[in-house]
C-alpha cells in the first residue's frame, strides 16, 4: 500500500477483483459446456504456442488457465512419461472436463489445481515451462500473474502465450470497440492492462513471435537469463 493509499481504496480493490474473480468462475463454468469447436479451430495456433516452450523430456510444465485440457496432450508429449504437467484453472466445471480426459487416457504424470492465477501457485524456480492460451489477458491481474509466472519458473525457463488484444495499428483499430465488447461479453477480458506490458516489464527477454488477424491474436515468448555457472 503507497503513502495516498487509504486502507478504504485498498479494501475496495480487494473487492473489486473477488467480483471480477467470481465473474470469471461463472463465464468459463458456462463455456466449459461449449469449448469443442473452439478446440478443433486452435489446435495448430496452440500446438506452435506449446512448440515454443523448448522444453525437453523429463522437464516440468505448467498449462496456465488450462480450461477443460485442450493442450495436456500436446504438453505430456513435449515432457514425456518422466515429466510432470501441471493444470491450473479456476473453473471448477473446467476442470472437471479436464479431470475426465485424463481418467479417459490413464496420465499418471498429469495433475490438476483449481486456483487463481494472480496469487503465488507454485514455488519459485519450480518450473521449467509455463503455457498460457487466451488466459493471462482474462484475470483480474494480468502483472501479478505474469510476475508469479516469472518467480515460478527455473532459470531459463520458458513461458509460451497464445494471447488476444484489440487491433493494435491501422485501418483495422475501427473496429476496436466492437472486439472489446466481444472479449469482454465472451471471456471477461481485461482490457486495463495489456500483457505484452507487463511481460517486457517482469522477464528478461520478450519476443513477439507472430500476430495474425489484423493483430489481434499473437503469438510471444518470455524468458529470465539462465544463471551463470560462475556465480552463487
Amino acid at each position: 500500500m503507497t503513502r495516498r493509499e487509504k486502507p478504504a481504496d485498498h479494501g475496495r480493490r480487494d473487492r473489486g477483483h473477488r467480483r471480477e474473480l467470481e465473474r470469471s468462475k461463472r463465464r468459463w463454468d458456462f463455456w466449459s459446456s461449449h469449448w469443442g469447436l473452439i478446440e478443433r479451430d486452435t489446435v495448430e495456433i496452440r500446438r506452435e504456442t506449446v512448440e515454443q516452450l523448448g522444453v525437453e523430456p523429463g522437464d516440468t510444465v505448467l498449462d496456465l488457465g488450462c480450461g477443460p485440457g485442450v493442450n495436456l496432450a500436446m504438453l505430456r508429449e513435449a515432457v514425456g512419461p518422466g515429466g510432470q504437467v501441471i493444470g491450473l484453472d479456476l473453473s471448477r466445471k473446467m476442470l472437471d472436463r479436464a479431470r475426465t480426459r485424463l481418467e479417459e487416457r490413464g496420465w499418471q504424470n498429469v495433475s490438476l489445481v483449481q486456483a487463481d492465477a494472480t496469487a503465488p501457485h507454485v514455488q519459485a524456480d519450480q518450473l521449467d515451462g509455463v503455457l498460457a492460451t487466451t488466459a493471462v489477458s482474462a484475470t483480474p491481474d494480468v502483472r501479478s500473474t505474469v510476475r508469479n509466472v516469472s518467480e515460478a519458473l527455473c532459470p531459463g525457463g520458458r513461458f509460451a502465450l497464445y494471447d488476444i488484444r484489440l487491433v493494435p495499428a491501422g485501418p483495422g483499430t475501427v473496429l476496436n470497440p466492437v472486439v472489446r465488447r466481444f472479449y469482454r461479453l465472451f471471456g471477461n477480458w481485461n482490457d486495463e492492462e495489456s500483457v505484452l506490458d507487463e511481460l517486457h516489464a517482469a522477464f528478461d527477454r520478450t519476443e513477439l513471435v507472430r500476430s495474425f488477424a489484423l493483430g489481434t491474436n499473437y503469438i510471444a515468448v518470455a524468458e529470465n537469463r539462465r544463471e551463470d555457472p560462475g556465480t552463487g
